[in-house]
């Protein structure tokens, strides 16, 4: 999905914005964004209630009209949502899925239901596909979930099937470990994200050169402080992940991130983002550029 850069050109970004379809307020902060060129892609989750065709199509229009950001399939396997296949009990004993820290142990205590988890996954790139009427340009997952041991082959596979160009999201990090003990999450992300790179090597799977955009969330944060770091030392073709939004009643039922998507999205549409690209040599491109 990348190409070397030549001597002295400008390293091509992916900036993603997680988590369009979760509630009106955030797809109204994406859609603006992507319509002022400051995302060139957005990752969309099929499950929450307020997600239907009408705000797939108005994605698809304000992509095609800004020059064709890409759209992808945010895999969501996490509490509050809940499956859209039966047979989900284990990981879903209420209904509902289970949240991402025992999500996240029982992955690693116990082998998942491999056949569930792929009807999930699958059941989700279908309603996707229904929704937009082609595959997703790439896939990643709600909370990182489609990492997890028992998700990334169901995740991978089912990208394989929906095209050669479809690539997936994976999240190793290019800073030093030094610099991550300030974000442990990324320290995990990182060791889950070498399995996925080769197992989708193994599958043809293309995936992203490098990853940056965690940090822990705390309330107050100065995104704009934190911003110009995960540009540091990137290569051509990386993934920034954020999180923009406008705070509003169906966001705060559904997700404890909510004062910060507006910081986010403060700093997105003001004048400091471009100029922070510029500093560190990169430009805004489509995955496919």
């Amino acid at each position: 999905m990348t190409a070397a850069d030549g001597h002295g050109a400008a390293r091509r970004l992916i900036l993603c914005a997680d988590d369009y379809g979760l509630a009106p307020g955030v797809d109204g902060a994406i859609l603006d964004l992507i319509a002022r060129g400051r995302l060139t892609a957005t990752s969309v989750m099929v499950l929450p209630p307020t997600f239907a065709a009408a705000e797939a199509a108005r994605l698809d229009a304000v992509a095609r009209e800004s020059g064709r950001a890409a759209i992808g399939l945010h895999v969501t396997l996490t509490a509050p949502f809940r499956p859209l296949t039966a047979g989900f009990s284990p990981l879903a004993p209420d209904g509902t899925f289970l949240p991402i820290g025992r999500m996240l142990v029982a992955a690693h205590l116990k082998p998942f239901d491999r056949t569930a988890v792929a009807r999930e996954v699958d059941a989700q790139m279908a309603a996707f596909v229904a929704a937009f009427g082609r595959p997703p340009d790439f896939v990643d997952g709600h909370q990182h979930v489609h990492l997890l041991p028992g998700v990334r082959d169901a995740v991978l596979a089912a990208a394989r099937r929906a095209g050669p160009a479809v690539w997936v999201r994976q999240c190793g990090q290019v800073t030093s470990p030094l610099a991550r003990l300030r974000d442990p999450k990324s320290l995990v992300l990182d060791a889950l994200s070498g399995a996925l790179r080769r197992r989708a090597t193994a599958l043809g799977v293309p995936t992203n050169p490098a990853f940056a955009g965690t940090y822990t969330f705390r309330p107050g944060t100065d995104y704009a402080a934190l911003f110009p770091g995960f540009l540091a030392g990137l290569p051509d073709g990386a993934v920034v992940m954020c999180h923009p939004g406008r705070v509003d009643a169906e966001l705060v039922r559904l997700d404890p991130l909510t004062g910060l998507r507006e910081a986010e999205y403060a700093y997105l549409a003001g004048d400091a983002f471009p100029a922070a690209l510029t500093q560190a040599g990169m430009v805004l491109a489509h995955p496919a550029a």
